[in-house]
């Protein structure tokens, strides 16, 4: 029989151990499952490498902390440590390899497992997973009990190529998990969109001699912004505009909840300080960490023509005389809804619509944008769109206006919610 010398034996070991990297690296190429990748390089590993058990530790950065998810025949069902101790902990902090060849005498291990699980450990062999990159510590696969012996310098070399693998799919998975979670936050959002255009008047009124005009446009797929037209018990028309402070799903969330309870509100009542008082002392308790709400509510009778406002710190909003070609603003009458458990909601003067006279009510987005030189659009320009159109009807002119307020943002990303509702009394 021929003589088999060691290093005929270790070359073959070494060979197998190739044969099973290039096949464990086939399998992780087709899989996208972490508890899959992680199964599939802690036994290729174990097995690659001839050695008793195989633990990929995942880094929680959050908790400065390393911790199973897989492991090879491991007899309790996690382990988690801080980065701070063990051999794993000095792996991950200085990003090298560690070759142990006898745990009991190195000062850096931490005994506690193998005196919860009765496992004993005879050599370490650990590495650093890092991202493609080599920026960021993805976690550290851990080898113990070579077979025959502590691991070598080849047993070293074929552990960083695993782990490189390992790294890779990894990464991918991660990539992979937050596109899928950003595909779902997507549609998400785009349902709470659809639910919140649902919200908005789906046809604006027609009001026998006015016309009503409306343009909002969320600077996020939802948006803090409201407008409303509901009609009141005596008679008149209740014409809102509100801005919750913030935008995105959270000021959204208040917006219905507030749309919500000012639909129950106007059924049986009509007039504006009751309702915005009976709103406030709803709401407020709900809003948190700083949270109120700008709120406007006119009550237009189309018979007498009067108008009669509550205005809860909230602007842009006045009244266009054609014929004298006056502004006259909507002055605030109360604090914001959110600021005083106890408001009063007065309202401001009375207001005659004349004909041809137009009532603007918008939201700060209208008026706070600023272009690439840092300018801000600012409510005087809007006024001056306004008279420059003055001969335009209220579709017309709400066309104009936000086609005007787009253009001047120039392509930069909106800031915050933007609306406008026009409103027109004919001219005879």
């Amino acid at each position: 029989m021929a003589h088999i010398s060691s290093s005929e034996t270790g070359l073959a070991g070494q060979i197998g151990g190739l044969k099973k990297l290039l096949e464990i690296t086939c399998e992780l190429s087709m899989q996208d499952n972490l508890d899959e990748i992680l199964r599939d390089v802690t036994a290729g590993a174990c097995e690659a490498l001839s050695c008793e058990r195989a633990s990929l530790f995942l880094y929680d950065e959050s908790r400065r902390e390393l911790f199973t998810r897989v492991a090879t025949e491991l007899e309790i069902e996690e382990i988690r440590s801080t980065v701070d101790s063990g051999i794993t902990g000095w792996v991950a902090r200085r990003r090298q390899i560690a070759n142990i060849p006898d745990p009991q005498v190195d000062a850096r291990w931490n005994s506690s497992v193998d005196r919860q699980t009765g496992f004993q450990t005879r050599n370490i062999l650990a590495a650093p997973a890092l991202s493609p990159d080599g920026e960021r510590l993805l976690g550290v696969l851990e080898l113990m009990n070579k077979k025959g012996g502590p691991f070598t310098e080849a047993d070293e070399q074929l552990l960083v190529a695993f782990v490189a693998h390992a790294s890779a799919a990894l990464e991918r998975s991660r990539l992979q998990n937050e596109l899928r979670r950003q595909r779902e936050l997507e549609l998400a959002i785009e349902v709470g969109r659809n639910i919140q255009t649902g919200f908005l008047p789906d046809e604006l009124p027609e009001i026998n001699g006015y016309e009503v005009a409306a343009w909002w446009q969320p600077a996020e797929a939802v948006s803090g912004d409201y407008y409303d037209i509901c009609p009141l018990p005596d008679g008149r028309l209740g014409l809102i505009v509100a801005d919750v402070s913030g935008h995105g799903v959270g000021a959204s969330l208040i917006m219905a909840s507030v749309r919500a309870m000012l639909h129950v509100l106007t059924r049986t009542c009509s007039d504006p300080r009751q309702i915005m008082s009976l709103l406030s002392e709803t709401i407020t308790p709900d809003l948190k960490h700083g949270r109120f709400i700008t709120f406007l509510m006119v009550a237009l009778d189309p018979k007498t023509h009067e108008i009669e406002f509550s205005n809860a710190g909230h602007g842009p909003a006045f009244h266009f005389e054609r014929n004298t070609q006056r502004f006259q603003t909507l002055l605030t009458t109360a604090l914001p809804i959110g600021f005083d458990y106890d408001s009063d909601f007065p309202c401001g003067p009375t207001i005659r619509m004349e004909p041809g006279d137009l009532l603007l009510l918008a939201t700060d987005g209208t008026v706070e944008l600023r272009n690439t030189q840092g300018d801000m659009f600012g409510k005087h320009r809007l006024q001056q769109l306004l008279l420059e159109n003055r001969r335009s009807s209220a579709t017309e002119i709400t066309e104009k206006l936000s086609h005007e307020i787009t253009a001047f943002r120039n392509g930069q990303d909106q800031a915050d919610d933007a609306t406008l509702l026009v409103i027109e009394r004919k001219l005879k």
